[in-house]
């Protein structure tokens, strides 16, 4: 196992890698930004270094600043969190590069799996389902011919792209060349790539996805599903685990999964997104190489560390469990509480903390980097927390997490507990009627 790793990342995902490493007796490096120097990881770790001013540019997405601080302190391997760089492929061969050991997959696996465009190749010729669609689209025309094809409406996808970015749905011939160019300059300003390709669009579908795990030797095993249908804009703001979809297509989901990371020998953790039609079809979407904002879900119903794994697996010590080792036990809620207020179109409500209070009792987990007095800066991601709760049924988690939103104060700063509230109130939801257009469809924002 390692014995210092450096954390190239913050907020609640830097603290919750830095709880694990300390847990496996490992010392911590936290990089932190300007804006950062007061953060809950930062004054945890046993050593921080400053990689520059506020913006993300000058610091979390500044390779060069980051690999000197690891190589300066020591440390053996980098942790990339979610967001910023970890899925970039440039970055994960730098770190070999500088005999730096990447904790995530492969290079490879991130070239070929995190391009969206790829990844639909892979499954295909891994047999998994697919929604009907293009791979990368050279101009506008072909756009147009493969819209023809599949039917109206579409989906326009940055193939570099994730959280919603470089997405236009598109109902018709009239309006594709100008929601083609403007998901194009979207991507290329979001992800430096304006490449872009195109799906049959459903209209209602569940999004579901699956936790695997692969230790590169062509291992894998899976750590069943999450639903992640409620969303705001293509923005996942709700998880839940296990789905409340039959346990056949949630196997066979699961199988899919695992057979398309070991068709690419997969490294590492890694979520297998897909979309569930009305006649219970599942198409692939997409996979993330990386853990996910919502992995806690998945560890409260199957008692497993996934960071912890991925230190594992990282480290050449190989996967934990054997499939048949992994169940499910119970009902796991998160909520994304964000410093935004939900009166006001979402707005983001940066400022100081004046007073805090997490909830607690049975079955309840909160990871944040916040606490009383902390500012947050206006520069990131608006996540303060995710609460989450376990309970032996669906519906007791929906009302033990009813309750710790209540518990919770948070003042200073407007957040999205009063519209969670009203989500968890919500009678297609309670009896779970979900799907990615629920808040748009079942909710008045």
């Amino acid at each position: 196992m390692f014995k210092k790793i450096l954390i190239a990342n913050r907020g609640e995902i830097a603290l919750r890698i830095l709880r694990a490493a300390h847990e496996l007796g490992i010392q911590t490096v936290v990089t932190y930004s300007e804006a950062d120097e007061k953060s809950l990881p930062v004054l945890l770790a046993d050593e921080s270094i400053c990689i520059g001013p506020a913006p993300s540019a000058s610091s979390y997405l500044n390779v060069r600043n980051i690999l000197s601080a690891a190589i300066v302190t020591g440390a053996e391997a980098i942790h990339p969190g979610y967001g910023f760089l970890a899925e970039n492929a440039e970055f994960a061969e730098m770190c070999e590069e500088h005999n730096l050991v990447f904790i995530g997959p492969r290079p490879h696996n991130i070239s070929l799996i995190g391009d969206k465009a790829s990844a639909r190749r892979l499954a295909r010729e891994a047999g998994v389902p697919l929604t009907p669609g293009s791979d990368e689209l050279s101009n506008v025309d072909e756009a147009k011919r493969f819209a023809n094809e599949v039917g109206y409406p579409v989906i326009l996808k940055a193939s570099a792209g994730g959280g919603g970015r470089g997405m236009r749905v598109v109902h018709g011939e009239e309006s594709l060349e100008r929601a083609f160019v403007a998901a194009g300059e979207e991507a290329r300003s979001a992800f430096g790539n304006a490449e872009l390709y195109l799906e049959r669009y459903l209209e209602e579908p569940r999004h579901v996805e699956i936790q695997v795990f692969g230790d590169g030797e062509g291992n894998v095993v899976h750590f069943f599903d999450r639903d992640c249908s409620i969303q705001r804009r293509y923005q996942k703001i709700l998880e839940e685990a296990p789905s409340t979809l039959d346990e056949d297509l949630r196997l066979r989901m699961a199988e899919a999964a695992v057979s398309l990371a070991r068709h690419v020998n997969y490294r590492g953790a890694g979520t297998c997104e897909f979309l569930v039609d009305a006649g219970g079809d599942f198409y692939f979407s997409e996979m993330n190489t990386r853990i996910q904002v919502e992995h806690p879900v998945t560890e409260m119903v199957t008692s497993f560390d996934l960071v912890r794994e991925q230190f594992n697996v990282a480290a050449g010590l190989g996967l934990s469990v054997t499939q048949q080792e992994i169940s499910t036990r119970g009902h796991s809620i998160e909520v994304r509480v964000n410093a935004e207020d939900p009166d006001h179109d979402f707005r983001p409500s940066a400022g100081v903390i004046s007073d805090l209070h997490w909830p607690g009792g049975p079955g309840v987990r909160v990871d944040s980097h916040v606490y009383a007095g902390y500012r947050i800066p206006p520069n990131y991601d608006s996540l303060v927390a995710k609460i989450i709760v376990w309970a032996p049924t669906r519906t007791e988690a929906i009302d033990r997490m009813r309750r710790a939103l209540r518990e919770t104060v948070i003042e200073g700063i407007r957040t999205t507990i009063p519209f969670h509230l009203r989500v968890l109130d919500n009678a297609f939801y309670r009896r779970g009627d979900v799907y990615t257009n629920f808040i748009s469809r079942r909710m008045t924002e």
